[in-house]
């Protein structure tokens, strides 16, 4: 192991945290959790999950947590009794109508309070006496991994039909590998447009299994863009396995790859499992990019910054669902980028990044999204009077994320 590598301490999944959450609540707290993340996103819904274990209030406050909502919304949907779900104003704006329409399809009563498909909502839960349903994933995944995991409280499971091409289909992925890990059968047909799921059954009765919470990819991206920014210094993150992980954003090693950065698994010497992920930027990206994002929408914001920074022209599809995410991402990277120098264009569902030079002059304005916040950040590496306001925006998913910029920063000095 080199002595001057950088170690970089990445938060757990809160992908892979959110859905162990909803399973272990749903079969009875039978696993032990080690190592969920401490992201306010996992740690708002483990709130909430105890709220409704012990009846303390039966308004779910969701701030701007969309999965939360989402996930939440489903498992009330199926739970007896009476709720009311809401969040702030930008999660008032997401959608939700596809995962409302399929709820209502299988019996559950839910009334729109203000706009139909948004936030708060009002829900009457039921245990649905058929298995059957149809959902639009083509907005969000999220809807398909509500409605699978809540599908296991069905007396007779759950058969999901998909009407559209899912956008994020690595995360329903993550989703089904939780369930079986958690002994609840479930698949998807050849076509991945079917997928079902088997009730819960009296075998996870079993208590005290240990679930350990993995390290985070989409985390991992940022660590890659400061690679890629400070060329021959080498990154080791510890925990991390690209070969044995569940989580899509992995590709985010094949995706810098074309920007320099070449990603070594080192294993323990002891046994087969992986010990650590390290990154080094070469110099040398490609003076183009072309990729497609349907699938892994979070890697964008980390992936346009980067490539305006190293001057590449890069021409990045599948990303309209952007638009719907904790802010407009494409708008606010579009008008960021735009403050500093860059050329970014966006249409329907693809930006191009066009080479120039960057010269921040003022605060990068986040948004309130955590990914637009660390997207920004690294830039620092390269444009030290690089600032962004409300920092404190990525405890949403990375809540150390400052202190670990600057230990990578300290190897340049």
């Amino acid at each position: 192991m080199k002595t001057n590598d950088v170690h970089v301490e990445l938060p757990t999944s809160k992908s892979m945290s959110n859905r162990w959450l909803i399973v272990n609540h749903i079969i009875d707290q039978a696993y032990m959790l080690r190592n969920l993340s401490t992201s306010d996103d996992t740690q708002l819904l483990s709130v909430l999950l105890t709220q409704l274990r012990h009846g303390t209030s039966k308004t779910f406050y969701c701030r701007n947590a969309g999965t939360a909502a989402r996930f939440m919304m489903a498992l009330l949907a199926f739970t007896p009794g009476k709720w009311m779900l809401t969040g702030d104003d930008r999660l008032k704006q997401r959608p939700m109508a596809p995962l409302i329409d399929c709820a209502r399809g299988l019996g559950a009563e839910i009334r729109c309070l203000e706009e139909e498909g948004f936030l708060p909502v009002e829900i009457t839960g039921v245990i649905p006496d058929h298995k059957m349903a149809n959902i639009d994933p083509v907005m969000s995944s999220q809807f398909v991994s509500a409605m699978l995991m809540a599908g296991c409280l069905l007396p007779d499971g759950l058969r999901l039909t998909l009407t559209g091409r899912a956008s994020s289909r690595p995360y329903i992925q993550m989703t089904q590998a939780v369930l079986k890990q958690a002994d609840i059968a479930n698949s998807v047909s050849a076509n991945n447009r079917v997928y079902k799921v088997a009730p819960v059954t009296p075998i996870h009765s079993m208590k005290h299994k240990v679930i350990d919470i993995e390290r985070d990819w989409s985390s991992a991206a940022y660590v890659y863009g400061a690679a890629a920014l400070m060329p021959h210094v080498r990154l080791r993150m510890q925990g991390l396995s690209l070969s044995n992980s569940f989580q899509g954003d992995k590709v985010v090693a094949d995706i810098f790859s074309h920007l320099g950065v070449v990603t070594r698994e080192m294993k323990s010497p002891y046994k087969a499992s992986v010990r650590s992920v390290t990154v080094e930027g070469n110099g040398m990206a490609d003076s183009s990019l072309e990729y497609n994002f349907i699938d892994c929408p979070d890697l964008l914001p980390v992936v346009i910054t980067v490539c305006a920074a190293l001057g590449v022209n890069a021409k990045l599809k599948g990303v309209k669902n952007l638009r719907l995410k904790e802010s407009d991402r494409l708008a606010v990277l579009q008008k960021e980028l735009h403050k500093m120098g860059g050329v970014m264009d966006v249409t329907e569902n693809e930006v191009t990044i066009h080479p120039c030079e960057l010269n921040p002059t003022e605060p990068v304005c986040a948004h309130d999204d955590h990914r637009i916040a660390m997207a920004f950040g690294i830039l620092s590496i390269k444009y030290p009077q690089l600032v962004v306001d409300k920092p404190q925006t990525v405890s949403k998913s990375w809540p150390d994320f400052w202190n670990q910029l600057v230990a990578i920063k300290e190897k340049r000095k």
